[in-house]
């Protein structure tokens, strides 16, 4: 049987992408196969796209982590789902595709009042900022929270979750529009880091005490103001290297302010890990997206001819939340 997926020839631009009649992926006995309806564009396709995130041994070469739709065919030792079950899931690889297999930890229900399309911007970005803002971080309530990337699918997610758990929520972003959507969504404080410094900044809206927890997607010549823009007993996380994984800097704020630096990958992780996020998010995050106290942020949708603009957009950086490929 055959299907739609997106096939990148060679490692490059957007224009290395096209759509092809390939095989309908095998599945094992713990997985489900999904009749994709729906699946995120996330800046980790980028990076596989350009050679530089190859995908876990085992997993699908076709891009795409996140994926919305109906479950198709089950697995022998599948027993908490069903054939019908409409569903999202966070994938290792393979969301660009009219099917998709996903470990059955690594599922949950599409929440009520959604569509596919919403459902499909939920699982990567969810399950990474539940991960690293709750699970690493371990933020609480009345503690202040600095993302950067505001806009960004991690960032319009953190701003919700950490808002929802009764943290207060400073983004970073590059122009007042984008600063004014976030405050739109809900953050106390959107800075515009090409033309104000967010370290002063930080330090001027917590009367020099700081934040309690930054989640970094930038790291390089970004660690310096990042250690400086930390409270005491502090939780700097980082996600991703988009200014560049080496950088100089002073290792001293460590040590006296009693900060802890660390950082995360999810794909690679365990299904059982996945699992127990998956968990979390039903019980702690999926009531308040039925009640419309979170919600996804959709910036734009894309058919899947259309895989070529989908990622010129997405390299132009000028998306607020997330991109969407439709099937």
């Amino acid at each position: 049987m055959k299907m739609k997926a997106v096939i990148a020839n060679g490692v490059g631009g957007p224009d290395t992408l096209e759509v092809s009649n390939v095989d309908v992926p095998e599945f094992g006995e713990n997985d489900v196969l999904i009749k994709v309806a729906a699946a995120g564009i996330n800046r980790p396709d980028i990076i596989q796209r350009n050679g530089l995130y190859p995908p876990p041994l085992g997993a699908s070469n076709i891009l795409g982590l996140e994926v919305a739709g109906t479950i198709e065919e089950l697995g022998k030792n599948v027993s908490k789902w069903n054939i019908g079950d409409n569903v999202c899931a966070l994938l290792s690889g393979g969301g660009y595709a009219e099917y998709a297999v996903a470990d059955q930890g690594s599922i949950l229900p599409i929440p009520d009042g959604l569509d596919m399309i919403s459902a499909a911007a939920l699982p990567e970005t969810f399950f990474t900022v539940w991960s690293n803002v709750f699970d690493r971080a371990h933020i609480k309530s009345g503690e202040t929270i600095l993302v950067h990337g505001g806009t960004s699918g991690i960032g319009t997610t953190t701003i919700q979750m950490a808002k929802a758990k009764g943290a207060s929520v400073i983004t970073t972003s590059g122009s007042d529009k984008k600063c004014d959507f976030c405050t739109n969504l809900g953050a106390d404080l959107a800075i515009n880091y090409k033309t104000q410094n967010f370290q002063e900044e930080v330090m001027k809206y917590t009367n020099k005490k700081g934040v309690d927890v930054i989640l970094d997607m930038v790291a390089g010549d970004y660690m310096t103001g990042n250690l400086k823009s930390l409270a005491l007993d502090g939780r700097l996380v980082i996600i991703a290297v988009l200014g560049g994984p080496k950088v100089d800097f002073n290792i001293l704020p460590i040590m006296l302010k009693r900060l802890t630096v660390t950082g995360s990958t999810l794909r690679a992780r365990s299904h059982g890990f996945k699992a127990a996020i998956a968990e979390n998010l039903k019980t702690e995050i999926w009531p308040l997206i039925e009640k419309n106290k979170i919600k996804p942020v959709i910036d734009k949708i894309f058919d899947i001819e259309d895989i070529v603009a989908a990622h010129h957009y997405m390299d132009s950086g000028d998306h607020m939340g997330k991109v969407i490929l439709k099937l």
